[in-house]
């Protein structure tokens, strides 16, 4: 008798917590992974801390060109990643009330 509230009650109460605590820990994990937080951090550090007499400034400029491209393939990727994130998500909440309605029409 209390199936169908179980069901619901699983579906989308249930199951999006732990799909969402999925996500977060994927998405912690490949921030670290792709190194975002630490080439925020040292975005103005030379790079391979060169401080040799005339190379600092170089090092610094080709440090944050870099960087810069890191960071933006960083941001694209973590942009496709929250876009199929969100794919998922969707999908999971419309797939029972479409099954129902190919059901019953």
């Amino acid at each position: 008798m209390l199936l169908p509230f179980t069901f619901l009650k699983f579906w989308f109460i249930e199951a999006p917590l732990e799909i969402l605590s999925f996500f977060v820990s994927l998405n912690t994990y490949l921030m670290e992974l792709f190194a975002l937080p630490l080439c925020i951090r040292t975005y103005f550090k030379p790079l391979k801390n060169e401080y040799r007499q005339g190379l600092v400034g170089f090092s610094i400029g080709m440090g944050i060109s870099l960087k810069t491209a890191i960071i933006f393939v960083d941001l694209l990727l973590f942009a496709c990643l929250l876009l199929f994130e969100l794919i998922v998500t969707l999908s999971f909440f419309v797939f029972p009330v479409i099954t129902v309605l190919l059901i019953f029409l």
